[in-house]
């Protein structure tokens, strides 16, 4: 028997460790996968590092590899047992980046390889609310994502035995997640994920309330009650809009060079004001008669009171973003809404996700939108806690986790 040339045993070799030849064998299509993820047992716990299972996805959903995901307060008010829809045990996060591993049946949006940024806030362009024209708020899955579960009531996730949660449509602080295709959204591949996976939730907020809710004209007086990611959003939004001035306010001293940094003309600690004077009376001073913005960035309802009220007579209108404990309620004199003041609020900057999150990737790599900035920290996943501690010092702005780490 003649004996194969070197040349086609290379050729074999080659053949057998082709990456096509490697993926199939590896292929994770249609399997469950094992994975990494934090894991929230019970409110007021630390997470812990688990192994679970994430199953294939089903008709219309999407299974991603999450590379990056950010740390946001609102992860953090869940777990702090604050939150009335909060369910435990459960995968928290929602600011988060990756690349599409496989896709259920149906499924047109994204394809597999796609690097994709998921929307806490989806977009299924057929409900009523789609249609309207009028929000950004989508109807579809709202009761499923708000019960944890997926659309056709059932969780993708299990650890132990148990059947973990999914959170906001999201679940980004696991290594694999599954979401509905319509809370998936497909990005320019030369996009840093580490920093696409902020557009997710806060910058986007932010920005989003001031380019889109509030419609700012050159010249106009901002305030911006709260200087942390959300805060400092607004403030570059307000700034491409060609504000006047832009009036930050915060009880946090350091956050004075943070607000100068993205853009704000003063600052304002409300604590430390004259005897008697109220930051209300102060920004009235500031800009002869109220601003015609504000933005309550913080979710107290105090500060909401104060935002609406230094608001200019006849015009000025008060965006909310903040989200409040559970049973807060806000209140004002009628006599501030009869003379012009209107209370707006606002979801994700009214952004619709997936038609206009390519465009604001694109104006971040052209340079039109900070993100790099509000890195403050980066951390492994098995440090996620330490993110959570950064969370509510006065240094942090976003901490980033690393999900292969």
């Amino acid at each position: 028997m003649q004996e194969p040339s070197v040349s086609k045993i290379r050729r074999l070799f080659k053949k057998l460790n082709s990456p096509k030849i490697y993926q199939s064998k590896m292929s994770t299509v249609g399997k469950t996968i094992t994975c990494k993820a934090a894991v929230a047992w019970e409110a007021g716990k630390d997470l812990t590092i688990e192994t679970i299972e994430v199953a294939p996805p089903k008709a219309h959903e999407v299974r991603v590899k999450i590379a990056y995901t950010g740390v946001c307060h609102t992860d953090g008010y869940t777990l702090s047992g604050n939150d009335p829809e909060g369910q435990f045990p459960v995968v928290f996060g929602h600011e988060g980046a990756g690349v599409v591993e496989s896709v259920g049946e149906g499924v047109t949006s994204v394809k597999v390889g796609d690097h994709v940024v998921c929307l806490y806030t989806p977009e299924c362009r057929e409900c009523k609310f789609c249609k309207s024209g009028k929000t950004n708020l989508c109807g579809k899955i709202r009761a499923t994502q708000g019960k944890g579960v997926m659309p056709d009531g059932t969780s993708r996730f299990t650890c132990k035995g148990k059947t973990l949660l999914h959170y906001m449509g999201c679940s980004t602080f696991s290594q694999y997640t599954v979401l509905a295709d319509i809370s998936v959204v497909a990005v320019d591949p030369k996009a840093p994920m580490d920093r696409t996976c902020l557009l997710g939730c806060g910058i986007t907020t932010g920005y989003g309330a001031a380019i889109n809710t509030a419609k700012i004209s050159e010249g106009d007086n901002i305030g911006v009650f709260g200087a942390g990611c959300i805060g400092l959003s607004v403030i570059q939004g307000a700034v491409q809009k060609k504000a006047g001035k832009i009036i930050v306010i915060d009880v946090n001293d350091a956050k004075k060079d943070w607000a100068f940094k993205f853009g704000a003309t003063d600052f304002v600690n409300p604590t430390k004001l004259p005897e008697g004077q109220t930051i209300v009376d102060k920004l009235i001073e500031m800009t002869d008669g109220g601003c015609d913005f504000t933005f309550d960035c913080t979710g107290n309802v105090q500060v909401m009171r104060s935002a609406l009220e230094a608001c200019h007579k006849g015009w000025g209108e008060s965006i909310i973003i903040g989200v409040a404990p559970a049973g807060k309620e806000i209140s004002t004199r009628p006599f501030q809404l009869v003379t012009g003041r209107v209370w707006r609020g606002c979801a994700f900057g009214g952004i619709k996700g997936r038609t206009q999150m390519p465009d604001l990737v694109q104006d971040y790599m052209d340079g039109k939108i900070k993100v790099d900035e509000f890195i403050t920290h980066r951390h492994p996943l098995k440090d996620i806690n330490l993110a959570f501690h950064d969370m509510h010092k006065g240094d942090c702005i976003r901490a980033v986790v690393t999900m292969d780490e």
